[in-house]
């Protein structure tokens, strides 16, 4: 994607005037994005000719120009005064006040009583039903005020409601702090904006001449209200009528809670450069990493090279499909521009944390702490330089901290549950946990998490649900499937245990050290550069053993052995034959162990799980009496210095068994013990 030098006036244009109207009506947040995306635009490489008097003009901005719509820059001017003053109290954060220039509590309250009154008839006779419905032909009149007055006030109302809803919130974590605190301003905001709407319509039904931003509104109210469907219609109409405003597109985000919902809701939006950052936004909160992905963020960086939101985005691809080197270099170049920005550092955090990177999240730790430390993401670093320290109850008090500062900061919410795992404090874990599902239903870590903690409850029941519905945020991790798998077996459904772990040997098969709980993975590193995990093919052995299944045991156990190397094994083609016979609707992808045997991958050296592979095979050979196999591998495991002892007497008592006569293989006390 490239733009000439017209539409990239165009687009200078457009967020110029983004800026102006998000920053008149108080969405400083929106007015921030549209201005740090217009200052990462490169600037026009040709010197302007000082010989040509007009030229400088061409650069005047051209967002300073009137309301386009004569009814509202009338109504604007006449209110210019009340105006300024509603938006300085609101600058000074005094909400009440700023609402109250224009719409007092008594005019605010004499709407939401006639809307009441007009939309709940309690009559049940004739007299009562004639009277009701004479009474709602008479609608509310409403003040005459621009769109823009008319937003700040009801945006000011609705910020006094969510303030008053954190004052009464108690301690985060604390005996009283249930959650059940709610924005008490949300009906008469609704109330008010529904007659709104319902008096500007047309004879078809269409509302005329609407700005888009007071649609935003009752879809952000709406949200709030859990009417999802409804919000999002709203939502849709706000960036048909106003596509800058990126406020409205966060919203949109937070109501998306698969990529199916996603591309139905693309098919009804404007098609802009805007709607195509939103596109890639939201999939990453759903955490896709598709190549496609990357391609369309590659163009938008093309045009926009410095922008701190697409080089997060970019950081954000690379995390979710694990690839910490690039998300970790990414983030450090976010860093180096940007040195005072501390959006998205908790995510640049945990990488440096699942990377054990100390000296890194030390300076991270410090930098936001210098910056300003009363911000969400300083305490959520600093909650992870300690939690990397294993100082958890300092790590909890951090978390705790950003939780009072902002109480949706769902990072926090989740390191906060891993935390209280690791201080055995499995009720505060779950609490954590929940809230952070209530925060936003498509966190994977808060519902595997969940999982992990009702496991240690020993509630496989509830932990295989949870584990269930990390894998289907998640389906291509195989931490997930082997969870899944991992509790189907405590639960004795090795059948259904068996397809879990082959679907995860079908995704990513490796271990994120240093992740969640600080104790996952099997030696340092992982299993990076194996396509199989040899932990779940020792498990989808061990669970077809138990299902009588010698031979689909035997071929799993080799595959297990064969990681050591990076070879496949002798049986290569029936042993990934076998873990693919019953795999998900996705297996055409060429992922996992799918791609092939050998390519000369590096292995994973002798580890536990392999050994004990071995040890299985060499009794395995024993019990078939191929005493040669079973002296090889049993040599072999004196070699590795895993389970030497057993491994010595095995050979004792092969050697006994090969110098026996002919038809005296009796087994002897020590087999019969070792295989008791």
């Amino acid at each position: 994607m490239s733009l000439n030098d017209r539409e990239t006036s165009q687009l200078r244009g457009a967020l110029q005037e983004a800026v102006v109207k998000c920053s008149e009506r108080c969405l400083y947040q929106s007015a921030k994005w549209a201005a740090e995306l217009l200052n990462a635009i490169p600037e026009p490489t040709s010197e302007p000719d000082d010989t040509n008097p007009s030229q400088p003009g061409d650069y005047a901005p051209a967002v300073l120009a009137q309301n386009a719509d004569p009814e509202e820059a009338l109504l604007e001017a006449r209110e210019i005064n009340k105006y300024l003053l509603a938006k300085s109290f609101f600058e000074c954060r005094e909400f009440d006040r700023c609402a109250a220039v224009f719409l007092p509590d008594s005019m605010l309250a004499g709407v939401v009583t006639s809307k009441e009154a007009n939309s709940t008839p309690k009559g049940k006779g004739k007299g009562k039903a004639t009277a009701t419905s004479s009474r709602s032909t008479t609608a509310p009149k409403l003040p005459q005020l621009s769109q823009r007055s008319l937003f700040l006030a009801l945006y000011a109302k609705f910020l006094s409601g969510e303030k008053r809803k954190d004052e009464d919130t108690e301690m985060v974590m604390g005996p009283q702090d249930l959650g059940t605190c709610v924005n008490k301003q949300l009906l008469t905001i609704s109330r008010y904006l529904e007659t709104w709407f319902d008096q500007r319509k047309d004879e078809d039904g269409e509302d005329v001449d609407s700005q888009g931003w007071l649609e935003y509104l009752y879809g952000m109210v709406l949200a709030k209200q859990k009417n999802d469907d409804l919000a999002i219609y709203w939502l849709v109409r706000s960036v048909h009528l106003f596509p800058m405003n990126w406020g409205c597109w966060l919203e949109m985000t937070s109501l998306i809670s698969r990529i199916e919902d996603l591309n139905r809701l693309m098919q009804r939006l404007p098609q802009n450069i805007v709607s195509f950052m939103f596109h890639i936004h939201a999939s990453l909160e759903l955490y896709q990493h598709d190549g496609n992905l990357a391609n369309s963020l590659d163009q938008l960086i093309n045009i926009f090279p410095t922008s701190s939101f697409l080089l997060t985005c970019d950081g954000l691809l690379s995390y979710h499909a694990k690839d910490f080197v690039a998300a970790e270099q990414a983030f450090s170049r976010l860093l180096s521009l940007h040195p005072h920005r501390l959006e998205s550092l908790d995510h640049y955090s945990n990488i440096l944390y699942v990377m054990n990177s100390r000296p890194k999240l030390a300076f991270l730790a410090h930098l936001c702490s210098s910056v300003d430390k009363f911000r969400p993401e300083s305490c959520v670093v600093i909650g992870n330089y300690y939690s990397l320290l294993s100082l958890h109850e300092k790590a909890v008090q951090y978390f705790r901290r950003a939780l009072t500062l902002d109480r949706s900061c769902l990072s926090a919410w989740t390191l906060m549950g891993h935390e209280y795992v690791e201080l055995k404090n499995t009720h505060a874990a779950i609490e954590s946990y929940r809230r952070a599902v209530d925060v936003n239903r498509r966190d994977y870590r808060a519902w595997y998490g969940l999982g992990q903690t009702y496991e240690v409850l020993e509630m496989h029941a509830y932990a295989l649900w949870y584990y269930k519905k990390a894998a289907g945020l998640r389906p291509w991790d195989g931490k997930m499937w082997m969870a899944v798998g991992s509790c189907l077996q405590r639960m004795n459904r090795n059948l259904d245990g068996i397809k879990a772990l082959k679907r995860a040997l079908l995704a990513e098969s490796y271990y994120e050290t240093g992740s969640s709980f600080g104790s996952g993975g099997s030696g340092p590193g992982g299993l990076r550069g194996a396509h199989m995990d040899p932990e779940i093919l020792l498990q989808i052995a061990s669970m077809y053993e138990a299902l009588d299944e010698e031979d689909d045991a035997k071929a799993y156990m080799e595959m297990c052995v064969a990681q050591e190397d990076g070879s496949a094994g002798d049986n290569a083609g029936e042993s990934i034959t076998i873990h693919n016979d019953e795999g998900s609707e996705d297996d055409g992808e060429a992922v996992g162990p799918s791609a092939g045997p050998g390519g000369g991958r590096e292995g994973t050296g002798v580890t536990a799980a392999t050994s004990k592979a071995r040890m299985w095979l060499a009794r395995f050979a024993m019990r078939n009496e191929d005493y040669e196999t079973a002296s090889r591998l049993a040599n072999e495991l004196c070699q590795d210095g895993v389970e030497v002892e057993e491994a010595k007497a095995l050979i004792r008592e092969v050697r006994s068994r090969m110098d026996a006569p002919a038809g005296k293989t009796t087994p002897g006390p020590l087999l019969l013990d070792l295989n008791g």
